[in-house]
């Protein structure tokens, strides 16, 4: 096998499928020539000779040399490059350009070395993907896509490098650029506006450039399902005044970024015709069902990503898209990307992905459950694993649930990304897979252990309640607090709309009652944790927290509320000052 080759841009849809067909026919071997690649550019590496690699590919002996990694093995190699020196510590090529990652996971973003390598699998990710959804959904020439995406901040490590979130990197290069040429597809919003440091400022403007490009606009797309959510609901408050800017052909003094007001300023003209015709569709449609095939009648689409903690906003995003179908993007991270959806056609709660096997060098940890634990009504089991020794891409079994171990491109050895995947079966030779969670405790007060999934699943069965009232559950988080004897769990909600107390009890009751990881269980009824405790925030209170991570330099595209906030104070805090009720569960009490 060749090099991992550099993007062709002048392949059309049919052959990046055939490419596709070609290395995922070949996983194995593919998996083989690409950890070769890996150690060969890299043999010379500090890291990789401090486990005694020595210019050795061969895939067992790295693995019995090279041991299994996270973030806080490789930190102090991070710190010295981030710091300006330049010798190869981790990848032989050197590293000026860093990626932040959000924090959303665990409140620490992390810096993570980005080079070449990684734009190119980043584009070709995008290829691959789109090459399968232009089979069901093609696309005409000259389409515009409505994006609601938004780059974050450059920041300057100490060494003087750019570090700034992976989608920025991305969305700055000239070969994402060629390349949407080459498709022949075009955002509506000018570069000034997805760059333009103020997210709001942004989002008004990607709504008002979306609305001009109308009839034109063949599909939209975020990072995550939360930013297109989140843009409707703007929409709901801003129509009239977009409707104003667009008749007048006038921006809206809240545009005050100059280079944004310029930018945009120049696609405006006077258009009443268009102005009215959007604030008909606007006015008639109080409860704006179906609003985004209403304003933009030629979409297809909605592509972002959907699964683990982005399917709280599926419901609202049904409700936008109407008819429209949600298709779920592609699965990565930002130490690199991981698995395509070649399959649009399936619903985003029941998305796999397919592995690429030239992207990085996989392992998979199998995760062995309980049987005891399995819950009785859900399809997937609570997320308390023992593990056994990693096995490779081919190797793994269907059914089973592991944790991702990627070696990249980028410097990253054996590295364990802690999230659990499900092997649901196989394309050609490569695995597919669903994502599950993350595999890091989000709740523990003493032997309990409570995930992410866990903590979703608890929500959803009470959210069904307040669905009955036509009340809308906008986003939640969890706490455990152990300020009181004994501690309890503390779950947020913010709420669209008022509801009756007596239905927030009892929901407060049914995620008591749900949670059933036997160390809570079994806490609870000893009395050793305390019952658990619902407080309603007011509205906004989440806008607060992106805010906040805006304010650190996060992009607005790849913000994801995080489910717990035990490590972040900062969000405790701004939480609890916008707390308006409380309300404690009534079960086993």
């Amino acid at each position: 096998m060749p090099e991992m080759p550099m993007v062709n841009l002048n392949l059309g849809h049919s052959q990046v499928i055939e490419e596709f067909e070609a290395i995922t026919r070949d996983a194995e071997r593919v998996q083989r020539e690409t950890l070769k690649e890996i150690l060969e550019r890299n043999s010379s590496t500090e890291y990789l000779s401090k486990w005694g690699v020595n210019g050795s590919t061969d895939p067992q002996q790295f693995k019995a040399q090279v041991p299994l990694s996270t973030f806080a093995d490789i930190k102090p190699y991070i710190v010295r490059l981030t710091e300006g020196e330049q010798s190869p510590l981790l990848t032989t090529q050197p590293i000026s350009v860093f990626s932040l990652s959000s924090g959303t996971t665990d409140g620490l973003a992390k810096f993570l070395p980005f080079n070449d390598d990684l734009l190119e699998t980043t584009v070709q990710i995008f290829r691959i993907s789109a090459a399968y959804r232009a089979r069901l959904f093609p696309l005409r020439p000259g389409a515009r896509a409505l994006e609601f995406v938004y780059g974050s901040k450059q920041i300057q490590t100490k060494g003087g490098f750019k570090s700034c979130t992976a989608t920025s990197h991305v969305f700055r290069s000239e070969l994402y650029k060629k390349w949407k040429e080459s498709i022949q597809v075009f955002p509506c919003s000018p570069d000034e506006v997805v760059f333009g440091n103020d997210s709001q400022q942004s989002l008004y403007c990607h709504l008002l450039c979306g609305l001009l490009y109308s009839n034109e606009v063949q599909y939209v797309q975020s990072t995550f399902a939360y930013s297109i959510v989140d843009a409707l609901r703007t929409l709901e408050h801003v129509w009239q005044e977009l409707c104003s800017d667009i008749k007048e052909g006038k921006l809206s003094e809240r545009i005050t970024v100059p280079s944004m007001r310029a930018a945009v300023s120049k696609l405006l003209k006077p258009n009443p015709d268009l102005a009215d015709e959007i604030y008909e569709k606007c006015k008639h449609n109080q409860n704006w069902q179906g609003i985004i095939p209403q304003l933009w009648p030629g979409a297809k689409y909605i592509y972002a990503i959907m699964t683990g903690s982005m399917e709280l906003y599926l419901r609202k995003l049904r409700h936008y898209a109407g008819n429209l179908p949600l298709l779920s993007a592609d699965y990565g991270a930002t130490e690199g990307w991981i698995a395509a959806n070649i399959d649009p056609t399936t619903s985003p709660e029941n998305t796999t992905f397919t592995a690429v096997p030239n992207f990085a060098y996989f392992e998979f940890i199998p995760l062995h459950v309980h049987l005891e634990e399995w819950k009785l009504d859900q399809s997937v089991a609570t997320a308390h694993y023992t593990e056994s020794e990693p096995v490779g891409l081919t190797e793994v079994k269907d059914g089973q649930d592991y944790e991702v171990v990627v070696t990249t491109f980028g410097g990253l050895y054996r590295y364990r990304l802690g999230d659990i995947v499900r092997i649901t079966g196989f394309y050609n030779s490569t695995p597919q897979l669903s994502y599950l969670c993350r595999k890091n405790l989000l709740l523990t007060l003493n032997i309990d252990k409570t995930t992410e999934k866990d903590l979703q699943i608890a929500v959803e069965k009470a959210i069904r309640l307040i669905k009955e009232e036509n009340v809308e559950l906008v986003d939640f988080t969890s706490y455990a607090d152990m300020s009181t004897e004994p501690g309890h769990y503390v779950i947020f909600w913010e709420l669209n709309e008022k509801i009756n107390e007596s239905v927030l009890n009892r929901c407060c009751s049914i995620m008591d009652e749900s949670l059933i990881d036997p160390g809570y269980v079994g806490s609870r009824k000893a009395n050793t944790i305390g019952p658990l405790e619902l407080r309603i925030v007011e509205k906004g209170a989440f806008r607060k927290i992106l805010d906040h991570y805006l304010s650190l330099g996060a992009a607005a595209s790849q913000f994801k509320t995080p489910r717990c906030v035990n490590s972040n104070q900062a969000l405790f805090d701004i939480l609890n000052s916008c707390v308006i009720q409380t309300h404690f569960s009534t079960f086993l009490s």
